[in-house]
């Protein structure tokens, strides 16, 4: 019998555990490579933009290991408000990505994990970056690879390769009409999003590998 998850309502019961494992090391390795990157200090502000509702073990993993909590402000357009009760010092903001409700520059470090490949269009991926850059003197960025041979959001492996147009139908033919949608799963490779930054942004990119390839990309720049 099939268990339906809310974030990727085709993964079997029996296999969510194992899906589960492997997203949080994952993640763990870009936490690991942002502090690298951004080496925030205690001082450091930070806006997380992408905060869910879902309460999996790999979600919100940023709160979960970023180890000055006081200095986070958690944003998302689902109502993540447990996590200032979870991880006293945060606060949450529920709004729009694409319009946030804060003045030019009001954070040190504006972050965002697997977040731009939800939020439509690359013209609307391309405003979703600059917001971030408008709002943070530092902006950094992970988002899944798409030349990794899996999808993580299907689970489908090379599909995704394919032009969209194609994947999108196969999606359909495969009953994933949520995820075939634009506005619900862009896809992106390190090049398309290198050029969703500002013109004249130097951006750093660190490649997460899994199983030997690269599963997800992180950007970093200072803007």
């Amino acid at each position: 019998m099939i268990s339906e998850d809310k974030h990727n309502p085709y993964i079997a019961r029996d296999v969510l555990g194992l899906y589960s494992y492997f997203c949080l090391e994952v993640r763990k390795k870009i936490f690991t490579s942002f502090m690298e990157m951004a080496k925030p200090t205690p001082e450091t502000t930070i806006l997380d933009v992408g905060a869910t509702s879902d309460r999996r073990r790999d979600s919100n993993f940023f709160e979960k290991l970023y180890p000055y909590p006081h200095q986070i402000t958690a944003m998302g357009r689902e109502d993540a408000s447990f996590l200032e009760q979870e991880f006293p010092g945060v606060k949450f903001v529920k709004t729009d990505g694409t319009e946030l409700p804060f003045p030019d520059k009001s954070f040190d470090l504006v972050v965002s994990f697997a977040t731009i490949e939800h939020v439509g269009s690359r013209e609307i991926q391309r405003v979703f970056i600059s917001e971030l850059c408008r709002l943070g003197s530092a902006i950094c960025i992970a988002t899944p690879n798409r030349w990794y041979p899996l999808e993580f959001h299907t689970v489908l492996p090379f599909v995704h390769w394919l032009p969209p147009v194609w994947f999108r139908f196969l999606c359909r033919w495969l009953g994933k009409e949520f995820l075939a949608r634009e506005e619900n799963l862009n896809l992106l490779t390190e090049r398309e999003t290198v050029r969703l930054f500002p013109a004249g942004t130097n951006v750093s990119v660190k490649r997460i590998r899994l199983f030997g390839f690269v599963s997800n990309l992180l950007f970093y720049a200072k803007v």
